[in-house]
């Protein structure tokens, strides 16, 4: 951890991760604490329904409950706001909790608000990112710059391997 920011995966692994607290998509106040002694798989997306994001969201709904039989819960977030959150998760049925995080701040400590570039134009955004932290609130595994196909199997295996 450099500055309250985490920097790469070998640097980090078993390392506290930073609680925060934000508002979910029914405007409740959400924090990462509430979820001790739960796993969580802790993803950080760019847009409410955007392809890409609509997508891994669908991924992670349809396959909620063998995380729960980890004993994960499953939390996204993003820079949307809540009314945003609200509308895609109604619109696609989503049944995990879905973070709103307009002014960058969790985004910023965890390293995934990263400058960008498409068609030759550089701005900020979010990387595309999961974090597996454990129900006693440290990081046990990372992925950056995450393509969807295939990314929820993928935390699942791992999650299995750590829960077991």
């Amino acid at each position: 951890m450099r500055d309250g920011k985490i920097f790469g995966s070998e640097i980090f692994m078993s390392k506290k991760a930073m609680d925060f607290c934000l508002f979910n998509q029914n405007g409740e106040n959400t924090c990462l604490k509430d979820f001790r002694g739960k796993w969580v798989v802790l993803y950080f997306y760019p847009k409410d329904n955007s392809r890409g994001c609509t997508l891994e969201a669908e991924n992670f709904r349809d396959n909620l409950q063998s995380f729960k039989d980890l004993g994960a819960v499953v939390v996204g977030v993003s820079p949307d706001s809540v009314k945003s959150h609200q509308n895609f998760a109604k619109k696609y049925n989503l049944n995990f909790s879905l973070l709103s995080d307009p002014e960058h701040k969790v985004l910023e400590n965890y390293g995934v608000w990263q400058l960008k570039k498409m068609y030759g134009r550089e701005y900020m955004g979010v990387v595309r990112s999961t974090f597996i932290i454990d129900s006693e609130g440290y990081i046990k595994n990372e992925w950056i710059k995450v393509r969807v196909k295939g990314h929820f199997e993928k935390v699942k295996q791992k999650l299995s391997e750590l829960v077991n």
